[in-house]
């Protein structure tokens, strides 16, 4: 019992000696934020104080001071955001510009056609100068039927075994050329005979045209094509510009245009149908006034073609602004058709001069006995007589004619000097 009171005692003291611990504590805690309530009101009376000496000696009020702290601060951020879209948008075109030359090296590496070659006017060899007697005929009969018939000029002159059909439509130069082979072969030339000859003549070349028309957009892939639109595009078969076929340029055109669609993630078939016939007013043009881009546009809409197939149409020589990815296409390919190398015949001749004049560069230096330009110049080979260059000597006469060629100014783009050095040991058996 008396235990137990003991330690009843000893957990009373226990219990006071805490709560006079805890009562001890609770005064220290509110002395501690007495004093941090003090301190609080002296940084606040201090920054206030610091505040209106600040605003005193800089004559500016917070409000002001913080308005031209905001406006520094947005002119270094504008400065720094224009100078940013500035490189976002040299980079953008920089990328732009790569892509292009790369879809368009693509496109014309992969595309490879003939070149100009093909006279304005056609020159009929024949079997021999006695033919020129029967074509004539008894005071001239024969030519004037002929003549009549075809629409076309025949001129016989003295050039040996030759005759010359002149004419501004090309189709009526290759019924009279068709025709008058024909009689030869017959023998029979006489007016009936050539009228016959001719109205049979035409109606086979008619339906050439068709054909050479269906077969273009077979070969590009184009169904439904409106058997007018077909004859009109076969009649480009016999026109030319500048020396160069029309029908093989639309055909080129097309297949440039559906090979830059595809890089560019285009529609193919629309870009096709619009290079293969955007020429298709050359075919009616000297019988309707206008250009032969809109022309054409009229045709292809009268005959229920694409919108989009029109409008590219009508726009490719900027008749019409452009307004469509296709328009740009068709005008991209048509002018890498009609300005590539050896495409037209002002084309090949200037190409030719160009050629010439890198194989004269090239054998005006020592020592070199041949110069051949390859791949329409991109590269000139050069022949040397081995006992006049040496190897090393060799090395430098390619870098010379390099620097005489970058000199000259007018060549664009690389091109390549190979100097060429051979020697040969003979010896004959006895």
């Amino acid at each position: 019992m008396v235990r137990a009171e003991q330690r009843a005692d000893q957990r009373e003291e226990i219990l006071e000696r805490r709560r006079r611990e805890i009562d001890t504590g609770e005064q220290k805690l509110g002395r501690r934020e007495a004093e941090l309530t003090e301190q609080r009101e002296q940084l606040t009376s201090e920054r206030a104080r610091v505040d209106t000496e600040l605003e005193r000696i800089a004559n500016l009020s917070q409000d002001a001071a913080r308005a031209e702290l905001l406006a520094e601060v947005d002119g270094e951020i504008s400065a720094e955001i224009a100078e940013r879209i500035r490189d976002a948008d040299k980079r953008v075109r920089e990328e732009a510009d790569e892509r292009a030359r790369h879809v368009l090296s693509l496109t014309m590496q992969r595309y490879s056609s003939d070149e100009a070659g093909e006279a304005s006017v056609t020159v009929m060899h024949i079997p021999s100068d006695e033919l020129k007697g029967r074509i004539i005929g008894r005071e001239g009969r024969n030519i004037r039927a002929l003549e009549a018939a075809t629409g076309v000029d025949v001129i016989v002159d003295d050039t040996p075994e030759a005759i010359v059909l002149s004419a501004f439509d090309p189709v009526r130069r290759e019924v009279a050329r068709v025709t008058l082979e024909r009689l030869f072969a017959d023998g029979r030339i006489h007016p009936a005979r050539i009228e016959e000859m001719v109205a049979k003549t035409r109606a086979e070349v008619g339906q050439r045209i068709r054909e050479e028309g269906e077969a273009a957009c077979q070969e590009l892939g184009l169904p439904n094509v409106h058997p007018e639109l077909q004859t009109l595009l076969g009649t480009l078969r016999f026109r030319h510009s500048y020396g160069q076929n029309i029908l093989a340029h639309s055909k080129e055109t097309a297949a440039l245009c559906g090979m830059i669609a595809a890089e560019i993630g285009y529609d193919e078939q629309a870009a096709k149908e619009a290079g293969l016939f955007h020429d298709i007013g050359k075919a009616a043009e000297h019988e309707i006034e206008g250009s032969h881009a809109f022309i054409g546009a009229e045709i292809l809409s009268r005959l229920g073609r694409p919108a989009t197939v029109v409008h590219a149409v009508r726009s490719h020589h900027y008749d019409e602004e452009p307004r469509s990815v296709g328009a740009f296409i068709l005008m991209t390919a048509d002018a890498i058709s009609a300005s590539r190398r050896g495409a037209r015949r002002e084309a090949l001749a200037a190409s030719i001069k160009h050629i010439e004049k890198l194989e004269d560069i090239a054998t005006s230096f020592a020592g070199v006995e041949r110069a051949f330009a390859l791949q329409s110049g991109k590269e000139i080979r050069v022949m040397v007589r081995p006992e006049a260059v040496d190897d090393d000597h060799a090395q430098i006469l390619a870098r010379q004619i390099a620097r005489r060629l970058h000199a000259e100014g007018s060549y664009g783009g690389r091109i390549k000097v190979v100097v060429l050095r051979e020697t040969r040991s003979v010896e004959y058996a006895k």
